[in-house]
């Protein structure tokens, strides 16, 4: 029996053209009753895909037509459901951001590699982080702060010279961005169950944004962060070239 595959694609041309390709060889099913979901860009367009797809039980195996691809498999049109039956699973847990702004309003939003929170003004935020409500912080001058998971760990995380983290490791990684004083502070690991909360001291004068995978909110004034174990993400990796693989090899360039 076939596989009912739904395919979805990013505006690149690349990937459009990919696209036009697969379908025709393979047709198209509609994502709800489907048996897998290929998704068709770079790491961008595969965070959104896992997004918007974040109810649905099929599992998303993404090629790369964009430009990073590290949550991507390679691009190659033919045996595509022999790559499929083969592929081995990793499950990903989202973060849930929930940030209360200046004027009293409360924002949540799911953030799978990261949330950061980030100075919006010229002069560096000052922030008092807590850890299951006990203070560990009480205050860190910087240009920011993030929460990532080990799935996100090789993303702003890496660039801010956060840890890498092992996708079966059940741990967070806190990394400081550009941190002041401290001075050369990089951060802490914390069991994936903790909670971590965001004090923005100063707001008028430093004010402070956060973001989950891309999505804003400003003039932030405490922001919470933990991890969802009730929503489950299920990628797909060919064999060999699982996430976890990703991770230790990203460890050694």
């Amino acid at each position: 029996m076939s596989l009912r595959i739904a395919f979805c694609a990013s505006n690149a041309p690349i990937a459009q053209a990919a696209l036009a390709g697969l379908t025709r060889r393979y047709g198209d099913h509609a994502e709800q009753g489907a048996d897998v979901i290929v998704a068709l860009g770079g790491d961008g367009f595969m965070l959104e895909t896992l997004h918007r797809t974040e109810g649905n039980p099929a599992p998303v195996y993404g090629m790369n037509r964009g430009t990073v691809g590290f949550l991507m498999n390679e691009y190659g049109e033919h045996g595509l459901e022999e790559r499929l039956g083969a592929a081995e699973e990793t499950v990903i847990n989202p973060l849930v951001m929930r940030a209360t702004c200046a004027d009293g309003t409360e924002h949540r939003a799911l953030a799978i590699n990261e949330v950061s929170i980030l100075r919006a003004g010229p002069q560096a935020a000052r922030l008092r982080i807590s850890v299951d409500g006990q203070v560990r912080m009480a205050e860190l001058v910087c240009d920011g702060a993030l929460v990532a998971t080990p799935a996100g760990s090789t993303a702003y995380n890496y660039s801010a010279h956060g840890p890498i983290l092992p996708i079966g490791s059940d741990v967070l990684a806190l990394t400081a961005v550009a941190p002041f004083r401290p001075r050369r502070w990089r951060g802490a690991l914390l069991p994936k169950s903790a909670e971590v909360s965001m004090e923005v001291l100063d707001p008028e004068k430093r004010p402070v944004m956060a973001e989950a995978d891309g999505g804003s909110v400003r003039d932030v004034l405490q922001v919470h962060i933990k991890s969802e174990p009730g929503i489950e993400h299920r990628v797909l990796f060919d064999p060999g070239h699982g996430l976890e693989e990703r991770l230790i090899r990203e460890q050694f360039v």
